[in-house]
Order: C-alpha cells, then sequence, then structure tokens
C-alpha cells in the first residue's frame, strides 16, 4: 500500500502524494507514522516561498539533505511504530515507538540510527515536540543565561514559548516576552514569564524598558551617573518571532555588554538594524545559534547525544499539551498550512494525524 507523503510544490501550494515504500535495507527500520509535528517557522518560509532554493535543507540529515527547490518533501518530527526491520536490525525494535527526524508521511523507511526510542511513558503527541524542545535546549545553551540577569523573548511560537520555559527554570531576576497575539501571551506567562508583552507600534522598546522591573528604591545613593540613570535595558534578549523588523528592536532592548540571541529564520526576507553608536559603545554581542550544529566552544564537551539526552529529560516538564491547537488528518495538510498562514491568531501548534 503506498504512503501519503506531504510536498511543497510552489509559493502557498502543498500536495498530499502517493509514494511507494521499499522494504526496509539491513541497516534500516520501516516506520508507520502516527502523528507528526508541523513547525511554524522553518516550514511557514516553505509554503510561502520565502527560502533560497539553493541552500541544503539540512546536512547533518540523511532524511533533509536534499534542496529546497520545488517539489520537495518536509518535516523533521514524526513519530511511529515499527513495522519492519532490516536484516542487519535486532528484531526486538519491531513494534518500537520512535521519533523520526524525517518529511511528513503515513509510512517510510529509515536507517535505525537516525531515531530516537519514545519511552513508553510518554505519548506520541508529546514525543513530536522534541526536535523544538531540542532547538530550545540549543539556544539556552547558547545565551548562557545567568543568575540575576533580565532576559527578553522576542517571539512566542512554539520554539518562543518552550525556551520561555526553560528560561524560567533559570535563576534570572527578570523574564520579559512579547508576541502579537494575545493566545500566545498567555501561554508564556503560564510557562513562567514574569510578563508577556504586545508590540506597540509606537515604541515597543519602551514597554519592555518599563516591565523589566521598578526603579531605585528611595534612598538609593546619590551621583548616579547619566548611563545608570537611563532605563534598565536586558542583559539577554532572544530573537525568536521569525519578523526581521524584531532584530533591530531585540538590539536596542539590550544593555551595556548584552547578548542577542538570534534563533530565528528569516528566509529570503533581509533585515535593517540600526546599528548605531549605542550598539558599538555598548559593545552588545549578535550570537548565531541552529541547531543543525552545537556552538564550537563547546564541542569539547557536548555532543548531539547528550543534547538530545537533554531535550528528553526536558520535555517531561513542559506541558506541551497546551500547546496543540490543532490536529488535521493528513490527507487535509493543504489546509493545516492554509491554517497556520492565514490565522496565526488562533494557532500555536498543528499536528498531522496519520
Amino acid at each position: 500500500m503506498p504512503a501519503q507523503s506531504v510536498y511543497f510544490t510552489g509559493p502557498r501550494e502543498v500536495e498530499v502524494r502517493e509514494t511507494a515504500v521499499p522494504d526496509p535495507g539491513p541497516d534500516e527500520l520501516k516506520v508507520a507514522a502516527t502523528v507528526s509535528a508541523i513547525s511554524s517557522g522553518t516550514e511557514l518560509l516553505l509554503y510561502r516561498g520565502e527560502m533560497n532554493p539553493e541552500i541544503t535543507a539540512d546536512e547533518t540529515l540523511e532524511t533533509l539533505s536534499g534542496s529546497f527547490s520545488y517539489p520537495f518533501p518536509y518535516g523533521y518530527a514524526v513519530v511511529g511504530t515499527v513495522t519492519a526491520v532490516g536484516a542487519d536490525v535486532d528484531p526486538a525494535w519491531h513494534g518500537e515507538t520512535v521519533l523520526a527526524f524525517h518529511p511528513h508521511a503515513s509510512e517510510f523507511v529509515v536507517g535505525v540510527d537516525e531515531v530516537s526510542v519514545v519511552p513508553a511513558d510518554v505519548p506520541p503527541a508529546v514525543a513530536a515536540f522534541l526536535p523544538n524542545v531540542e532547538t530550545a535546549v540549543n539556544l539556552i545553551l547558547d545565551g548562557e543565561p545567568r543568575i540575576g540577569e533580565r532576559a527578553i523573548v522576542f517571539g512566542q511560537g512554539v520554539v518562543g514559548l518552550l525556551t520561555t520555559a526553560l528560561l524560567a527554570e533559570t535563576p534570572l531576576s527578570s523574564l520579559v516576552t512579547v508576541d502579537r497575539y494575545e493566545q500566545r501571551r498567555q501561554l508564556s506567562t503560564a510557562f513562567g514569564a514574569d510578563r508577556s508583552l504586545e508590540p506597540t507600534e509606537t515604541d515597543p522598546v519602551a514597554a519592555v524598558h518599563k516591565q523589566l522591573g521598578p526603579p531605585d528604591r528611595p534612598g538609593s545613593p546619590s551621583g548616579r551617573t547619566e548611563r545608570e540613570q537611563l532605563p534598565r535595558r536586558a542583559d539577554l534578549t532572544y530573537e525568536l518571532s521569525g519578523n526581521p523588523a524584531a532584530l533591530d528592536a531585540a538590539v536596542d532592548a539590550t544593555g551595556y555588554g548584552g547578548r542577542v540571541v538570534v534563533g530565528s529564520w528569516y528566509g529570503t526576507k533581509t533585515a535593517e538594524l540600526s546599528l548605531d553608536g549605542r550598539y558599538h559603545r555598548s559593545r552588545i554581542r549578535l550570537i548565531s545559534s541552529q541547531v543543525s550544529t552545537i556552538a564550537p566552544e563547546r564541542r569539547g564537551r557536548w555532543t548531539v547525544a547528550r543534547r538530545l539526552a537533554t531535550a528528553w529529560r526536558r520535555l517531561e516538564d513542559v506541558e506541551t499539551g497546551r500547546l496543540v491547537t490543532h490536529r488535521v488528518p493528513v490527507a487535509n495538510a493543504p489546509e493545516a498550512y492554509e491554517l497556520l498562514d492565514e490565522r496565526p491568531d488562533e494557532t500555536v501548534q498543528v499536528m498531522l494525524t496519520y
């Protein structure tokens, strides 16, 4: 029986195609999907035609080694059951529930080294969040939050919310988030943000400054310098909104010697930055964070396996069920992407079911 596979065929065009599923090779598994999670960040860029077609989808994954030239399949969070194993694979794999970094498909063949066994007490719909939790773990590692720091997270989509949940476990003095949509702001405070703000059209940075904490107490030592009397900016800022304009706001919201972690993919959209005198004099650091690699300064101690194991443990602490707003049968996948594209105020995590 052929599989149902999701293909991006053009800007705002998605098809569900019937594809043949071969028998597994010696070191492979055949998996029947149960559920898969749509990435509202990367996959919406692909859906809208806003990704450079020449770049490789993911050089670190065999299943995503192609380019973004139409037509192509994509996805990286499929959970299913092993239905057949290759000649050199332990038969005990048969019947295991696994997570695969594989495009959306009802059935597929994948290398045994390219899946993670889902613990028996973790439901498939929860396990499908693992790749995004791993991304959030990577963002925390790259941001290095420290005790007493003030942090701001721009963007409360799935990755932003998961990052907020992990940051809430660290000893920050203040955690503020910014997002356009009320549903996501409510989730943000439920996940541990001290405050979640709607960006204002006039001056969103001023609103962030106002929320970073109370002014100095009466009786504070006099003679403070002009710099010390300025609004207190963040020590650590994350830009996870996917909106290039938010990067400028993130830089402006960051204080002297602060760090801005850029986790968004903007695709073909460009970010215009006002790198004025305050930016240079403030010695702000822009940090690129992407889950396909581990930062060079950590590679002597951190491996992908260690990071993934950390993500599994952190997954147990997050109420991911609150993030799922829609479940859509894979046959109706075009409707799922249309929903994410046109009604972002109603959607957080959309799942495809099989």
